[in-house]
């Protein structure tokens, strides 16, 4: 039995492969999972609007994986989304940021391992993680 947050027995598989450098996007409700993710494995979690959180989603994989980088999808408006400091408190990191369609493209190289799609509601909850050394 697992002792971890995680217990998702295929996010588990997926973060099994990755190594340092490997990245996970975990994508809000909104997300074109399907057409902005590339090959990453693609695990589609929304139950219903607003389950799981991405901040959820972000604790589990936080518990299992060390995490060097975070980036996430600025507005265009210039504003900073609130869930940015719930981000920031999880994992202990500055964010870099960037535009929606740079975000989109960097969501699509092959160094993304795994993407998750949430029942997220809260707009740009987006965030790309690179997995760090142990």
């Amino acid at each position: 039995m697992l002792t971890t947050k995680c217990i998702h027995p295929g996010i588990m598989k997926a973060l099994s492969l990755c190594g340092h450098g490997s990245k996970v996007l975990i994508a809000d409700g909104n997300y074109p999972l399907a057409e902005k993710s590339g090959d990453a494995e693609k695990v589609y979690l929304g139950l219903m609007a607003g389950l799981p959180t991405v901040t959820d989603v972000l604790e589990a994989i936080h518990s299992v994986a060390e995490i060097e980088k975070a980036e996430v999808m600025l507005p265009e408006d210039g504003t900073e989304p609130e869930i940015f400091a719930d981000f920031k408190k999880e994992l202990g990191l500055e964010l870099s940021g960037m535009g929606r369609y740079e975000f989109y493209d960097a969501c699509c190289v092959p160094d993304v391992v795994l993407a998750i799609s949430t029942g997220e509601k809260r707009v740009f909850s987006n965030i790309l993680l690179t997995i760090g050394c142990a």
